[in-house]
């Protein structure tokens, strides 16, 4: 176990939970998930870096913004300068929270260092957005718990919710604590955001990571991010899905400690 700290980042209205010492680590969570998931790899990250995990707009009492990449970005910038991370901080972001760290390295390039994109996409083709929609007008009619299972069971392949029964319930029960509100504003914001033809001017180094069966951001929107990225490696966890670090925390290690330890 690790010592963490809940605090406020600044007047941006977002929290985050921080521990551990040395250079400054971000940790910017899924919409699919909260900053839980990368509770099995905290205490190693803990040991080499002081960890900040973001709470993204409408997670464990977070502010809801207005949907657009661009607006998360700045608002998460905002945050992380007030809460006191240095520059050149390195981001080490999961699903929805890679498509804002990819936002954050082209907006604001001088704020941060290394990227570590773990199943994360730059913009979706019509039929994933097309999803996002679908779920948006879910929540808005019915209610989060509308797709709440559905939305979990993304985040999983069979072969894991197999063996892990209650993975499902766990999922569903962090994002039915998640404001509904925020929820449409992030599908809305996935739904809209292409910054595939930008990538190029991402010079941070980068590395990303995808579970093989990711069924919410498949493999090939991950390579994508990095064969654009100038000089950015990709690596495949074999048999993982959309969360590696929750999935497979010691695969996700071995993926990466290399890249941060450099």
């Amino acid at each position: 176990m690790v010592d963490v700290r809940q605090i406020e980042l600044g007047a941006s209205g977002l929290t985050a939970a921080r521990t551990g010492s040395g250079p400054d680590l971000v940790v910017i969570h899924s919409l699919l998930a909260d900053r839980t998931a990368f509770d099995a790899v905290l205490p190693w990250l803990a040991e080499r870096f002081t960890v900040t995990l973001v709470n993204l707009p409408g997670f464990h009492g977070s502010r809801v913004i207005e949907p657009g990449i661009e607006r998360y970005a700045d608002h998460v910038t905002q945050g992380l300068r007030e809460g006191g991370v240095r520059e050149g901080a390195t981001v080490l972001a999961n699903g929805f929270g890679g498509t804002v760290a990819l936002a954050l390295a082209l907006r604001h390039p001088a704020a941060f260092g290394k990227l570590l994109l773990s199943d994360a996409a730059a913009g979706f083709p019509p039929a994933g957005a097309d999803a996002f929609r679908v779920m948006a007008e879910k929540v808005t009619a019915e209610g989060i718990g509308s797709v709440a299972t559905i939305s979990a069971n993304r985040v999983f392949h069979p072969a894991y919710l197999a063996a892990h029964p209650g993975a499902v319930d766990e999922r569903r029960s962090v994002l039915m604590a998640m404001d509904p509100a925020a929820f449409v504003a992030a599908c809305q914001t996935l739904m809209r955001t292409n910054l595939v033809s930008e990538l190029w001017r991402i010079q941070a180094p980068t590395l990303v990571v995808c579970g093989e069966l990711d069924a919410a951001t498949p493999p090939a929107l991950c390579r994508q991010v990095a064969q654009n990225i100038p000089g950015a490696e990709y690596r495949e966890l074999p048999g993982c899905g959309h969360c590696p670090p929750l999935e497979q925390p010691d695969a996700f290690i071995a993926a990466v400690e290399g890249f941060l330890a450099r």
